[in-house]
């Protein structure tokens, strides 16, 4: 296990909810828990993200995107000295209908790690139904280790 700080992952999430761009702003994330072991972001149920008539079934395109944001937020807490991460591959089973007006629920964490690759998988459900996922995703994300971290080009305010 990373010997990270609860400061730093404070540090981390703050970073996390602030420098978000595209889509991940209007997604309005929360950070439930945050450790080296795994993460959970709650996101708001938000109508905008429904394909249907009564505002209830949520695009797969969403959950597909906040998967992929929270894998990239699992391997920041979870991997020390990383200048940069890309997403290699993202593999989203749908396992039922996203149909509900709850919060979505994302539970992720980096499995392996190697020098240049880490490895995340994760599940997604609706708040107060556990028991009853309705995704579950896998990715592999690109790493490139150089002289200063992302951490603490963003702590001192040098990336753009």
């Amino acid at each position: 296990m990373s010997d990270i700080t609860q400061k730093k992952m404070e540090q981390i999430a703050q970073m996390w909810n602030a420098r978000g761009k595209g889509l991940i702003p209007h997604m309005a994330l929360e950070i439930e828990e945050i450790s080296t072991e795994s993460v959970r972001v709650r996101m708001p149920f938000n109508p905008d993200f429904c394909v249907d008539a009564e505002q209830s079934l949520l695009h797969g395109g969403i959950l597909t995107a906040l998967l992929d944001s929270v894998f990239g937020l699992a391997n920041f807490v979870a991997i020390e000295g990383v200048s940069t991460m890309a997403t290699l591959d993202l593999r989203v089973d749908y396992l039922r209908p996203a149909r509900s007006r709850a919060d979505v629920i994302v539970q992720a964490h980096c499995f392996r790690k190697t020098r240049h690759i880490a490895f995340n998988s994760g599940s997604v459900w609706f708040a107060g139904h556990e028991d009853a996922e309705i995704a579950r995703g896998t990715a592999s994300f690109a790493l490139t280790r150089g002289e200063t971290s992302l951490f603490d080009a963003m702590t001192k305010g040098k990336t753009s």
